[in-house]
């Protein structure tokens, strides 16, 4: 799959349309989702053009795959996440509901989150 210049990451990254932004490095862009599944719900995306894991893990550079898993860490512990707990997650393809195609991985906290799958 090709990436998208249009879709809303891309958008966020230039600055296009607004976010709450929660967390910046030179690599990554944090911020609250606009449709919450937990109490907290962060997105972390790469501010480079990657559709997937698999693109990202592929193409992106040492520092830029070290830059996105420190940040989430440290978006972790500075919101007090480390102790109770917290789930990360990152949606690939069609099968997975991946809603928007530039690699992002969610931070989902702030309550009991149950299963990790259905058994359905």
């Amino acid at each position: 799959m090709a990436y998208d210049s249009t879709n809303i990451f891309a958008r966020i990254l230039r600055g296009e349309l607004p976010c709450k932004k929660v967390y910046e490095n030179e690599h990554v862009l944090a911020f609250h989702d606009i449709n919450p599944q937990a109490p907290v719900h962060i997105l972390v995306i790469p501010k480079g053009a990657y559709v997937s894991l698999d693109d990202f893990s592929a193409k992106a550079s040492d520092a830029e795959i070290a830059g996105l898993v420190r940040a989430v860490g440290e978006i972790a512990r500075a919101r007090g996440l480390t102790e109770p707990g917290y789930r990360i997650l990152a949606n690939h393809g069609r099968d997975a509901n991946q809603e928007v195609p530039h690699f992002h991985v969610h931070i989902f906290a702030g309550r009991p989150l149950g299963r990790m799958i259905s058994k359905a």
